[in-house]
């Protein structure tokens, strides 16, 4: 067994000294850490007192009291019943890209998802499918469906995160959602301990919603996805963005990928390293599902036509509203800052770290953001990205 500090091998426990503050490096070269529990030999490998700030696409987040990176369905069992042993909340860790820690971490065990392997399609019935381990980087699994010319989620490109955190959240944009491909989602069920296949039909798929972060959250554990694609089918493009871009043309899968990526580069809503935006969880608040009273209620208040506020159809007759452009009328526009807050200067939706960021100025700004919309609009944004402490 291994438990590692940042600094030190540690021993298998660890202890408060009297009158020493928590991490604090005596004399000795040792270093003391801040939790008073025994740790058992494990055979996985579990570090303590880790940052989880570089895990996360923000860059912000205090420490984990435990950390184990999970590469096997196995080790996952293991790390399960250590935390059991041990009486210790878990979270599940994918790609941190839909993610906001607190400064304080996490008083429990975290596990960072890392099961991968090599993505290798196989023909059922006239279909392709996919059976794709929770770990794999969801980019590089769009890109590998587009080069083989077939379509379905490649106006999902250029999302950052795992394939593990996509039916979680129902990954969604341009006019695609990951649930309109997955036709089943391996996971482990922590009420029994067993590894189960959901049906894409019990997985309660919704906007930006499912099971798993809503009605069953904290019960399963993702640890692989599959996937189902009609080779037939070609890209359907009904947003503007890409018909502006594409015009008549029928472009193919990959071509479409490529769009996406440039298109979302341009908006920000791309991770590239070293950019002044790059430090954001991409969408930070969800587009808001309101009543057709109260669409009408907003274009009254505003003295707008209905036509020139940006809407889509809802279920039920209920209508889906820009997010963005709510934002911008309350006078939260690109480049706003708020310290070392602020929004990208190229996508409304984004709140990003500007360079030395605590999660208390996300949170300061995120607050006064829902605040000034609620108060102007009655409608209470909600935020998408996980929110852990």
């Amino acid at each position: 067994m291994k438990i590692e500090n940042l600094e030190t091998v540690q021993p298998f426990f660890s202890f408060i000294v009297p009158g020493v503050s928590p991490g604090r490096h005596l004399s000795s070269g040792a270093v003391y850490l801040l939790y008073p529990q025994p740790v058992q030999p494990t055979a996985i490998d579990i570090r303590q007192n880790l940052s989880l700030a570089p895990f996360t696409t923000l860059r912000i987040g205090g420490p984990a009291r435990y950390f184990s990176e999970i590469r096997s369905e196995s080790e996952l069992l293991e790390a399960i019943s250590f935390a059991r042993q041990h009486t210790l909340p878990i979270f599940v860790l994918g790609g941190g890209s839909n993610l906001l820690i607190s400064d304080s971490g996490f008083d429990g065990l975290v596990l960072h998802i890392a099961l991968d392997g090599p993505l290798k399609p196989f023909s059922l019935n006239g279909f392709v499918e996919y059976i794709v381990p929770a770990g794999v980087e969801w980019n590089a699994f769009v890109l590998a469906v587009c080069e083989q010319g077939i379509s379905g989620i490649e106006c999902l490109a250029g999302i950052p995160g795992t394939v593990g955190g996509t039916p979680v959240q129902n990954v969604g944009a341009y006019g695609q959602e990951v649930s309109e491909t997955i036709t089943s989602v391996r996971v482990l069920d922590l009420e029994s301990t067993s590894f189960i296949d959901l049906p894409a039909a019990e997985c309660g798929f919704a906007y930006r919603r499912s099971i798993f972060n809503s009605t069953h959250r904290g019960r399963y554990i993702v640890t692989a996805v599959t996937f189902r694609f009609d080779p037939a089918r070609h890209p359907r493009l009904t947003y503007a963005d890409l018909t502006r871009h594409f015009g008549d043309a029928q472009p193919t899968p990959l071509e479409v990928y490529e769009a996406v990526r440039e298109i979302r580069h341009r908006k920000g809503m791309l991770i590239v390293e070293g950019e002044s935006d790059c430090r954001s969880a991409g969408s930070f608040f969800k587009n808001p599902v309101v009543s057709r009273e109260n669409f009408q209620h907003i274009a009254s208040t505003l003295q707008l036509a209905p036509e020139k506020i940006p809407h889509w159809p809802a279920d039920e007759g209920r209508i889906k509203l820009a997010a963005a452009w709510l934002l911008e009328r309350a006078g939260f526009v690109k480049g706003y800052a708020m310290g070392n807050a602020g929004i990208s200067s190229r996508h409304t939706l984004a709140l990003i770290n500007r360079g030395n960021a605590t999660a208390a100025d996300l949170f300061a700004l995120r607050d006064a953001i829902q605040q000034k919309v609620k108060a102007l609009f009655s409608i209470e944004l909600e935020q998408e990205p996980v929110q852990l402490g």
